[in-house]
């Protein structure tokens, strides 16, 4: 079987029937009157139905969003349009706050926790008439890059049910990739979007640092802590991001764009499918930083700030083994490794931001494998056997330290899915986004 960027055929649902598998053509068949907000959510939750099996779930409101979506015909029967998120079937990562809807963060020690507020984010996306199907699952306290969920079960990766989905946001880009909503929140510290983007086959933008609010989730690590959405489309992502950070997201082509391909770690040692698919990849060779300075600097600081979980947790045996380990690890660095890791990080900036002195966008793989099995903590990758976490994060990480803006697209294969990584400079949200939107790859 094949996958792409705009095919989503993989699991048949009702909604493949009107050929919408993008907000746009969704949308203009809500305006044609060819189906009603109350429609798209039944085909939504039909969908989900049919593929109970992934798991991405951990709290379905689907009473509450039909309810919404007959507010929302109501509205266009009036009228009133919101926008291009008018009655779209969304769903959110089970971190951000839902008012009166459990939020788990995923984990056992916040299984009864009911926000009386939204998040930011979610409170942006409603008052743009997106409709929330319910909570995501998600790894445990968005820590670590399987979703295998020790309290909630693991999340199924649809190109192979045996395979992970990548994580954190592992209910998120598995939902997505199989047709049950248009769009997802994610949550990236060191790439839980860009991740389960490429492992699944769909669409993951990581926007600079600070742009979208994090008010509202739960932190991992403020520094580092990035919102953003995964989506079927490139398009998609532009109109869930313009919500989010209350911008206009108008994508037009553009030819002068200075692509970079750096010439050193980022095209090392890949799977045989991942090289295969960076073999079409065009630019110019550029050298960047050391990229293993960049990835130890991000983890040391993470490590260290995600610790503090450990103080405001009255059991940590409530917390699953894995997670537990990384908390209790990053308490124990020294304060000595973690101000070398300050200083690395500050010099590190200060390079990088002169390589996009010379180019606008810097391609890349977004993970050098494929989606390994379930339970496999290590992966034989090039006759060593390597942590799989260690592995998945390799081209990510460190992107998250630099706070710049990166998407994952991914790579039409024979296989399961590739993703190809595009970042860009300070602030440049809207060139990352015309660009990925121009590829065909």
């Amino acid at each position: 079987m094949r996958v792409g960027r705009d095919r989503f055929d993989l699991l048949d649902s009702q909604i493949d029937n009107l050929s919408m598998r993008s907000i746009r053509e969704a949308g203009a068949a809500l305006r044609a009157g060819e189906i009603s907000c109350v429609e798209l959510v039944q085909e939504a939750l039909r969908a989900e139905a049919e593929h109970q099996d992934l798991n991405c779930f951990i709290t379905l409101t689907n009473e509450e969003a039909l309810e919404e979506a007959r507010k929302l015909d109501g509205e266009f029967a009036h009228g009133r349009d919101r926008g291009p998120l008018h009655g779209i079937p969304i769903a959110h990562k089970d971190l951000f706050f839902t008012k009166g809807v459990h939020t788990t963060n995923g984990s056992k020690v916040f299984a009864d926790f009911v926000p009386n507020t939204d998040a930011a984010v979610v409170s942006k996306l409603r008052e743009a008439g997106a409709i929330s199907l319910g909570k995501l699952n998600m790894h445990e306290m968005a820590y670590g890059i399987t979703s295998n969920n020790p309290h909630y079960g693991p999340v199924r990766n649809p190109h192979g049910k045996d395979r992970i989905p990548g994580g954190s946001s592992g209910g998120s880009g598995a939902a997505v990739a199989a047709g049950i909503v248009f769009a997802a929140t994610g949550s990236d510290t060191g790439g839980s979007i860009r991740i389960p983007a490429a492992y699944c086959g769909c669409v993951g933008f990581k926007p600079t640092f600070g742009i979208v609010s994090t008010e509202g989730c739960f932190p991992l690590d403020e520094t580092l802590d990035h919102m953003g959405p995964l989506t079927r489309t490139v398009e998609d992502a532009g109109i869930l991001f313009g919500a989010m950070s209350d911008r206009t997201i108008e994508l037009k082509p553009n030819e002068n764009v200075r692509v970079g391909i750096p010439d050193d770690e980022f095209f090392r040692k890949l799977s045989p499918e991942v090289e295969s698919a960076m073999q079409r990849v065009k630019g110019t060779p550029v050298r960047v930083p050391d990229p293993q300075l960049l990835f130890a600097a991000a983890r040391t600081i993470l490590l260290v700030h995600a610790s503090k979980w450990l103080l405001k947790i009255a059991n940590p045996d409530d917390l699953g083994a894995d997670i537990r380990t990384m908390f209790e690890s990053g308490a124990k660095i020294p304060a000595s490794e973690y101000a070398d890791a300050r200083v690395a990080a500050e010099t590190q900036k200060q390079q990088w931001a002169a390589v996009f002195q010379e180019i606008d966008v810097l391609l890349m793989p977004t993970i050098p494998i494929t989606a390994p099995p379930i339970g496999a903590t290590t992966v034989n990758f090039h006759g060593e056997e390597l942590d799989t976490r260690l592995l998945t994060t390799r081209f990510c990480r460190g992107i998250n330290l630099l706070g710049y803006p990166a998407i994952s697209i991914p790579f039409t294969t024979d296989s399961m899915p590739v993703g190809l990584q595009i970042v860009g400079g300070w602030s440049q949200d809207e060139v990352v986004l015309n660009y990925a939107a121009t590829l065909r790859v």
